[in-house]
C-alpha cells in the first residue's frame, strides 16, 4: 500500500480503481480506527452502567429474553450519551483529517487550510473555519433531534 497519496491518479478502468482504493486504505484506517476505538470504549462503559439498573432486573424478572432486554431497554438508554460523543466526533474527523492529510499528502480541505495559513490567505482560512463551525452546529442539532427519538421523555 502506498503511503503517499497520488492525486494525479484518474479512475478509468478496474486497475486504476484498485490503485485508488489501495492508496485510500491507510488514511481512512487512521481516521476510522482512532475514532472507533474511543467510541467502542465509551459504548461498553455506558452499557455496563445500564446493566446494573433496577429496570433491567425488573425486565429479567418479567421473563424477557436477554436480547430483548438489551435491545429495547439497555441500548436505548446507553445510546443517549453515545449520541453526544458521535455528534462531537464527526466534526473532529474533518478537523483531524488536517493532520492525516499532511502525513499522507492527501490534497483536501485540511491541506488547503494549512497552505492558506502559510500564504496569509485570510478569506480561505475564514471560509474553512466557517465550514468547520457549520459542521459542529449541524451535528449537534442532529444529536439533539436524536435524543427525542431515543428518550421519549425529551420533548421539543
Amino acid at each position: 500500500m502506498p503511503f503517499i497519496y497520488n492525486s494525479t491518479l484518474r479512475v478509468t478502468d478496474w486497475a486504476s480503481l484498485q490503485a485508488q482504493l489501495a492508496q485510500s486504505i491507510m488514511p481512512i484506517a487512521v481516521l476510522a480506527l482512532y475514532q472507533s476505538a474511543t467510541l467502542m470504549r465509551f459504548i461498553r462503559t455506558a452499557v455496563l452502567e445500564e446493566l446494573n439498573q433496577d429496570y433491567v432486573r425488573t425486565a429479567y424478572a418479567k421473563g424477557l429474553s436477554q436480547w430483548a432486554i438489551i435491545q429495547r431497554h439497555v441500548l436505548r438508554n446507553a445510546l443517549i450519551p453515545v449520541v453526544t460523543l458521535i455528534a462531537l466526533d464527526i466534526p473532529a474527523i474533518f478537523t483531524g483529517a488536517l493532520v492525516t492529510e499532511q502525513v499522507f499528502r492527501v490534497p483536501g480541505i485540511g491541506a488547503l487550510l494549512v497552505e492558506s495559513i502559510y500564504r496569509n490567505d485570510t478569506p480561505v482560512v475564514m471560509a474553512i473555519a466557517t465550514i468547520y463551525a457549520v459542521l459542529i452546529v449541524f451535528f449537534n442539532l442532529m444529536a439533539d433531534l436524536t435524543y427525542g427519538w431515543l428518550d421519549p421523555r425529551v420533548r421539543y
